[in-house]
């Protein structure tokens, strides 16, 4: 069986999310309101598939919820130029480490984003 391979992917969300969600205001206070409001994951699908999975609210077999809320409301598409550059990775600590250097690359640059 062949070893899972784990991408990391960017949504771009609805303004919206920045007014109407307190705690990702909360998360965000260096965004000023220019660039846009930014989810970053990671998932063993492509991300094609791990963003139709976020919009349709899937349930797993064991009847766990795997969309994210905030992407399932606010969720546009996505971004690929944000990520297209990070090659897939083996394990899934590695993926979750660059999910979070990415998205904190991201906020430094003044988008404003949310992450798991």
């Amino acid at each position: 069986m062949p070893k899972s391979q784990y991408h990391i992917y960017v949504i771009e969300l609805s303004k919206r999310v920045f007014t109407e969600h307190r705690r990702f205001r909360e998360a965000n206070p260096q965004f000023n309101g220019v660039l846009e409001c930014l989810y970053v994951g990671m998932t063993s699908k492509t991300p094609k598939e791990r963003f139709e999975q976020h919009k349709s609210g899937y349930i797993n077999k064991k009847g766990f919820n795997l969309s994210s809320k905030i992407v399932k409301t606010y969720g546009s598409y996505l971004r690929p130029s944000l990520y297209n550059h990070i090659k897939p990775l083996n394990t899934r600590a590695e993926a979750l480490k660059m999910e979070k250097a990415l998205a904190l690359e991201l906020r430094r640059k003044r988008y404003a984003v949310w992450f798991n």
